[in-house]
């Protein structure tokens, strides 16, 4: 849902990007920003992602999570930024944002955004494997982005690779269960139409323990994890034990 991150890998350690998949996210670009169109599940989740990932990041680096700048100095990676409904909020909390995509028009949709708002972020049209690795970030998201991916280890490996000693990485994926096929694939995509048909493969959800290992094979280990459920009574997505179909995990890198 954050946007399309489909990469495989080529026997010299690069990348291909499977165009077809690259043009099923490109036509949501213009979607991205109206909380009442095809994203609307994503504005009404964005809130607790945001919270999440902002309280976890005050954690580690000691600071005042009610201060307005909590995150300032620091720098951050969202991978499949989309068009940016994680980095803006990011930005105003001081954050020295970049957030990166395939996406050619969701870049273009990012930046536009962004101009209106005044708000200075650094969008990449590019793909982790791409990226510098010479670069470094204090956080790394990768936010509903691993279910995209062909290679999970690889693409871990990379963000591992950018993190800096010490830094913060926040995953959040589907679990792979009937439980998930059921809620994720026929009642968002078929039944309540929260989301284009087509927009995931449930043979790509991954499990949370399959998620450690290939964190752990990347010298990353989780120290946090969260489901995250909605109640179609209260109409909200929250936090919750209960990791069956959506979940949000942190990890560091290890000692």
């Amino acid at each position: 849902m954050s946007g399309d991150f489909r990469a495989s890998t080529s026997g010299g350690g690069g990348s291909t990007i499977d165009p077809a998949e690259i043009a099923k996210f490109s036509k949501l670009s213009a979607e991205w920003w109206d909380p009442n169109g095809k994203m609307k599940p994503l504005h009404r989740i964005n809130p607790l992602r945001l919270g999440y990932i902002r309280d976890a990041a005050c954690r580690k680096f000691e600071r005042n999570v009610r201060s307005l700048g909590c995150l300032s100095g620091l720098r951050l990676l969202d991978i499949g930024c989309g068009a940016g409904l994680l980095c803006e909020p990011f930005s105003r909390l001081g954050a020295q944002v970049i957030g990166v995509d395939p996406s050619a028009s969701n870049i273009a949709a990012a930046r536009l955004h962004a101009d209106k708002g005044h708000l200075s972020i650094d969008y990449r049209c590019t793909t982790i494997e791409e990226m510098d690795m010479r670069e470094r970030f204090d956080i790394v998201l990768a936010m509903e982005v691993v279910e995209h991916v062909a290679d999970v280890g690889l693409f871990l490996g990379r963000c591992g690779a950018v993190l800096k000693p010490g830094g913060l990485m926040v995953v959040s994926t589907l679990n792979r269960n009937w439980k998930s096929f059921a809620l994720a694939i026929v009642g968002a995509e078929y039944v309540l139409r929260w989301l284009p048909r087509g927009t995931h493969q449930w043979d790509r959800f991954i499990t949370p323990d399959e998620l450690a290992k290939h964190l752990l094979d990347n010298r990353l280990v989780v120290t946090e994890q969260s489901g995250v459920v909605y109640s179609p009574f209260a109409d909200r997505w929250s936090l919750s034990a209960d990791m069956d179909v959506n979940y949000m995990v942190v990890a560091e890198q290890m000692v």
